[in-house]
């Protein structure tokens, strides 16, 4: 099924007696695909001709649902042994968000994933991240290890000077507490790097 008939049926739901053809075509015209349509900020699909209330509700309850379909395979398992689960649930989360997201993936002594939280959101090319409060978090989850994670909206999960520079202070702050810093994920538009796998950490 083309991703056009695809919105079409999604669109029959908030316009029940309307053609939903045009409106799914200029969507897609618009945001490039599918998942850009669903992970559209509210403010950007309403400006879209034919985009109302009801069809922006619709579609984002349809990406909340996507989300909480791929966040319920990794949550409360191990995170290191379902690992390409993991990693489709970011891809899904954050791929195609037009803003940097930070995240923390806070994991117990099973490395069971216990938490998964934004702690912030910046620019297209910046997001502002406190080691402070990522260990604040961590103390009072208990958790035991951290996976650290922010998506590249450009689509190229090459790091910075900051983000690497972030890292090793979050990863020091963390030894002094007894907390392992497994990873940190970059998430561009079709991969994702990680810290590990390059040997920056």
């Amino acid at each position: 099924m083309p991703d056009y008939e695809l919105l079409e049926l999604i669109l029959f739901r908030a316009l029940p007696r309307g053609d939903t053809k045009p409106l799914a075509k200029r969507l897609l015209r618009t945001f490039g695909d599918l998942n850009r349509v669903m992970a559209a900020p509210a403010s950007r699909l309403a400006q879209v001709k034919g985009a109302g209330p009801s069809v922006v509700e619709q579609l984002k309850i349809m990406e909340a649902l996507g989300h909480r379909m791929a966040r319920a395979k990794v949550i409360n398992r191990p995170v290191l042994s379902s690992w390409d689960a993991l990693l489709e649930y970011l891809q899904t989360a954050m791929s195609h968000q037009e803003v940097e997201q930070f995240r923390t993936l806070y994991l117990d002594r099973k490395n069971v994933l216990i938490a998964d939280e934004q702690l912030s959101e910046g620019t297209v090319d910046h997001v502002p991240v406190y080691p402070r409060e990522v260990m604040k978090r961590a103390l009072e989850l208990n958790a035991s290890a951290l996976i650290l994670v922010h998506n590249h909206p450009s689509g190229d999960p090459t790091p910075s000077e900051a983000d690497i520079s972030m890292t090793y202070a979050i990863r020091d702050a963390a030894q002094v507490l007894g907390i392992v810093l497994h990873d940190h994920l970059i998430v561009g538009k079709a991969r994702e790097l990680s810290f590990r796998s390059e040997g920056i950490i």
